[in-house]
């Protein structure tokens, strides 16, 4: 929206009068610029691109906060340390805790949030769990087991999710079960699928391919 878009609805008696054309526009600047305000707040709010306060807005809708109630450890990056190095761990910010990672950065903020809305809408069923794990986790291959107990496992394979990820999902933040049932993890530290015996996919493996899990 332009101010030209106001003052081209002058009527032509009135066109050659530079005081009014300009009175006009300057009127009409201010609503073309609310209009520009307006017309970006669909962008601003935006799951996939929005960022900052933002964001907060959109996690307030889905009771999603950015702080944790308990601070993360474990998940800043380090020199030779593979869980946090690189890609996985985070750069620590100038005003986070030294114990630990209270404040979601943006771009795991975002995965949280979609999160709680897919398990807002979640109908239950495994095949739609698949799904939404495979959206949280798109760089690894996933596999649910249902125990027949009142308890289920998920594992995750391919490429291990980045630190504060795995500290969410360990820590109950990105959880999908059925109420009252219990749930364990089990995680491939390295770019591999799960180890199994006599079995041969994409998720399961044998001797020097799979590789055991870490459970939580």
């Amino acid at each position: 929206m332009t101010t030209e878009t106001y003052t081209n609805l002058i009527t032509s008696q009135y066109k050659n009068s530079p005081k009014f054309v300009a009175q006009v526009s300057i009127t009409a600047a201010f609503y073309a610029r609310m209009q520009d305000i307006l017309s970006s707040f669909k962008t601003k709010f935006d799951l996939d691109v929005a960022v900052g306060h933002q964001l907060d807005v959109i996690g307030e809708w889905v009771n999603a906060s950015r702080e944790v109630p308990i601070p993360i450890t474990g998940v800043y990056f380090e020199w030779d340390e593979a869980e946090v190095g690189w890609e996985l761990g985070s750069w620590k910010g100038e005003f986070d805790p030294d114990s630990g990672l209270a404040y979601l950065p943006n771009d795991v903020y975002r995965t949280y949030i979609k999160t709680k809305i897919a398990a807002n809408k979640w109908n239950g069923t495994i095949p739609q769990a698949y799904e939404i794990y495979q959206d949280v986790f798109p760089e690894g291959g996933i596999v649910i087991q249902d125990n027949q107990d009142m308890t289920m496992v998920v594992g995750i394979f391919g490429a291990p999710p980045n630190a504060i990820l795995k500290a969410l999902l360990i820590g109950g933040f990105l959880a999908l079960k059925p109420e009252g049932v219990k749930i364990n993890y089990a995680l491939v530290p390295i770019i591999s699928p799960l180890f199994g015996w006599d079995i041969e996919s994409e998720a399961i493996d044998g001797w020097d391919i799979g590789s055991w899990p870490e459970e939580y």
